[in-house]
């Protein structure tokens, strides 16, 4: 862990302060700072970044907004980056937005160690294979494969590509 950098864009100074303590509890030491999606985004494409954690709520563009620029950018350097949305607004639209937008993990404040740590495990231990359909480019959004689900919304094979991050970008380990 002590390997990652971490971005953290929070339009908030005290909540960067909160998130960058309890990921040093995880013994990550290498942080980047942006206090809204603009300046985040040129972090981006100028600093090699393992992950991002991102509010929801900020001014200009909204945490989603960013995601899908980074995830769908045409000067996006890493489509494949793990993003944690972390956010007080925990209604299920904006989960649903987050999700459709290719948030990798999705954390409500406030927020505990123990959950943070049990995201930031899940994108470097059991990283998700990323789906390319016409609407939609991200992590794949079934947490579990199920065989036997027939149901209307399931995604048919000829539709989907699935794609998986450059071993150059799996830098985590």
């Amino acid at each position: 862990m002590n390997r990652l950098t971490v971005l953290i864009v929070d339009d908030n100074k005290h909540m960067i302060t909160i998130v960058k303590t309890l990921l040093r509890g995880f013994g990550i030491s290498h942080f980047l700072e942006a206090n809204d999606a603009a300046e985040a985004f040129d972090i981006v494409r100028s600093e090699h970044i393992d992950f991002i954690i991102v509010d929801y709520l900020m001014d200009i563009l909204d945490g989603t907004d960013f995601v899908r620029l980074v995830r769908t950018g045409d000067d996006s350097p890493n489509p494949f980056i793990p993003i944690i949305m972390l956010t007080a607004y925990s209604e299920r639209s904006k989960v649903i937005a987050a999700r459709d937008a290719g948030v990798t993990e999705f954390c409500c404040k406030p927020v505990t160690a123990k959950e943070l740590f049990r995201k930031v495990r899940a994108i470097v231990n059991t990283p998700r294979p990323f789906i390319r359909t016409s609407n939609y480019f991200g992590p794949d959004r079934r947490r579990n494969k199920s065989d036997t689900y027939r149901g209307p919304e399931r995604r048919s094979e000829e539709s989907q590509d699935i794609e998986t991050p450059d071993a150059e970008n799996l830098e985590m380990n």
